[in-house]
């Protein structure tokens, strides 16, 4: 067995057992239902502010971005003051972290969203699959990056 081989076993065992121990916490748990708080305000913050720019005629690409950069501040100040207070730093440094996940999360939104409708779906129901999609992408980005330590 090469000692690379064994690295990798030894690395994958290693973040099987920390996989494990995040599961067990409570901590975690309580965290994500806090994000999922914070995330809920966040797709009505962006359904709402979608649907106002539609009925005022703004495409719907434009009116995703337009939404997105509503909803992204909205979570942003609500996951920084409550869901990852324990974790804060830098506010600037954090806030682009946070910046750059939720524009990754934006792009594959819009691709989604361009699917959706392009096949036919109604514009407002497709954006609301799209945010649901992106989620996980999303909090884990956040979790492990933006606010880890």
């Amino acid at each position: 067995m090469s000692t690379l081989s064994c690295m990798g076993e030894v690395d994958a065992r290693g973040a099987a057992m920390r996989v494990a121990r995040g599961l067990r916490s409570g901590a975690n748990w309580a965290q994500l239902a806090r994000f999922c708080a914070v995330g809920a305000s966040g797709y009505a913050v962006n359904l709402v502010v979608f649907g106002l720019a539609l009925h005022f005629g703004m495409h719907y690409l434009p009116a995703a971005a337009l939404s997105f950069l509503v909803a992204v501040t909205n979570n942003y100040v609500w996951n920084r003051l409550w869901t990852f207070r324990s974790s804060r730093g830098h506010v600037g440094y954090q806030g682009l972290r946070f910046l750059l996940v939720s524009t990754s999360s934006l792009v594959c939104n819009l691709v989604i969203l361009a699917v959706l409708v392009e096949t036919g779906a109604p514009e407002l129901l497709a954006q609301a699959i799209a945010i649901a999609l992106v989620t996980p992408l999303n909090f884990a980005g956040n979790k492990l990056w933006s606010f880890g330590r």
